[in-house]
């Protein structure tokens, strides 16, 4: 279920503009992209720009300002002056998965994409988004091709997503996945792109974001997907620019060892799920969780260098220490 409501935590600036296709009627697929802020002024106006300039025009941009010290961001987007663009600026702060469930009440069309204030969205996002709607209906969630920059926008393939090509199923052109082979494959190396999927709204509404992970907490969002019978569309298309930098929550988190607290907590209670729901094979790659302990231990060098002794004790204990190992044709576990 979604968090508690946080209607009464906001005020709503502006009008939210209902966008006829060129037909007259409002599309059913007219696709909302929820935009998050709080972060750097340049690269949220960059990120707004580039939902200005799709080539398919049933989109609305909400952005869901979490009391950002500048007034400024804000009162430009206003002075836009497209009845398609939404501000809404929080009262308090609500923090990322306050912020994420504050878009899911926010959202109003059939399909979401919580978006990134410092991603950018191609072209050609919303056309291919659409086509694919039309041509798998009943998929939960759709995860597009993506690109990596850098904070200076260019195109990169950092050693992190080096890794989730790896574990990524090679697709060309669109595929649906779902079941166990599906969570297995997430939970082996998570290879999806959060910022850039796009969500069937009802979907998003009937599961929402556990408010007691700020890393980890697409994932799980995706194996309770997964395990309520819904089903992933990847496309190879590139459509997408995920910008990655050290910055962000989950960079920080890794250094000092406390992303890996939460994600061990994570992956052992799933896998105790995954068991006791007959799914084997994706109890057993939770419970191991091989990725996770390796980037633990890509670390441990920095930990080192900041001279954070809780830190490197935190990632060797994720790294060494001990899992779940079931029983044989057993739905109980014990940690070893």
């Amino acid at each position: 279920m979604v968090p508690r409501t946080h209607r009464d935590a906001a005020i709503e600036v502006g009008e939210a503009g209902a966008l006829a296709a060129p037909g007259g009627s409002l599309n059913e697929h007219v696709l909302d992209v929820m935009m998050p802020f709080y972060g750097d002024p340049t690269l949220f106006r960059a990120a707004v720009q580039s939902v200005l300039d799709q080539t398919d025009s049933h989109w609305r941009l909400v952005v869901i300002d979490d009391l950002y010290p500048d007034m400024e961001p804000g009162a430009w987007l206003q002075g836009l002056g497209d009845s398609r663009v939404v501000y809404h600026r929080n009262i308090v702060n609500l923090g990322v998965a306050g912020n994420f469930a504050r878009c899911i009440e926010l959202a109003e069309a059939s399909h979401t994409v919580i978006m990134g204030c410092d991603d950018l969205l191609l072209p050609n996002y919303v056309a291919r988004m659409r086509a694919r709607i039309r041509e798998f209906p009943d998929a939960s969630y759709l995860q597009p091709g993506v690109e990596v920059i850098d904070s200076e926008g260019r195109v990169k393939r950092p050693l992190p997503d080096r890794v989730k090509d790896r574990y990524r199923p090679d697709v060309s052109g669109a595929l649906e996945l779902g079941g166990e082979q599906l969570a297995t494959s997430l939970l082996r190396g998570n290879w999806t792109y959060f910022p850039s999927i796009c969500w069937r709204t009802e979907t998003l509404r009937k599961h929402g974001f556990r408010s007691e992970f700020q890393v980890v907490l697409d994932l799980a969002l995706q194996i309770e997907i997964v395990l309520d019978g819904g089903t992933l569309v990847l496309d190879s298309e590139p459509t997408f620019h995920y910008r990655r930098h050290s910055a962000s929550v989950s960079s920080w988190k890794a250094n000092d060892g406390s992303r890996f607290l939460e994600e061990r907590s994570f992956f052992l209670s799933t896998a105790t799920r995954l068991q006791e729901h007959g799914w084997r094979t994706a109890a057993r790659t939770a419970a191991h969780h091989y990725s996770s302990r390796l980037n633990a231990l890509t670390r441990v060098p920095a930990a080192v260098a900041a001279g954070s002794g809780r830190g490197i004790r935190t990632l060797l204990a994720h790294t060494f220490g001990t899992g779940l190992v079931f029983e044989p044709n057993s739905h109980t576990a014990m940690n070893r």
